[in-house]
């Protein structure tokens, strides 16, 4: 499936907006069908970590970004819709354990090449 903008946000819009935000999930539901009609992604990745852990490496890597400002609450209720929707499709979810070294996150996406190319090729 050719991922297009919208799409790729799907998942971050009912984390960010329904869960961290408080938005309605049924009016995010109504926009997504709305502009997207049935088309919906395939496969999520989730690299999740502990909030504290987040919010340290977010901090090393210098000036934060207004969504990285939001702090421990905002971050608590995000990874929770996140991991939340994750347990409503999980043949649609992969989650990464980001809390893992460099090298261990990327045997785990290197475990992952064989479901990706199957995806890509319909």
């Amino acid at each position: 499936m050719v991922t297009f903008p919208a799409i790729k946000k799907q998942d971050s819009t009912y984390a960010y907006q329904g869960g961290g935000r408080g938005l309605s999930l049924e009016r995010i539901a109504t926009l997504e069908t709305f502009v997207q009609g049935d088309l919906r992604p395939d496969l999520t990745l989730i690299f999740d970590l502990p909030v504290e852990v987040g919010l340290a490496r977010a901090s090393a890597r210098g000036r934060l970004d207004r969504f990285e400002l939001e702090g421990r609450t905002f971050f608590d209720a995000v990874r929770s819709a996140f991991l939340a929707r994750a347990a409503a499709e999980p043949a649609r979810y992969v989650r990464v354990d980001a809390a893992q070294p460099l090298a261990q996150v990327q045997q785990s996406l290197d475990a992952l090449l064989p479901r990706l190319l199957e995806l890509s090729r319909g």
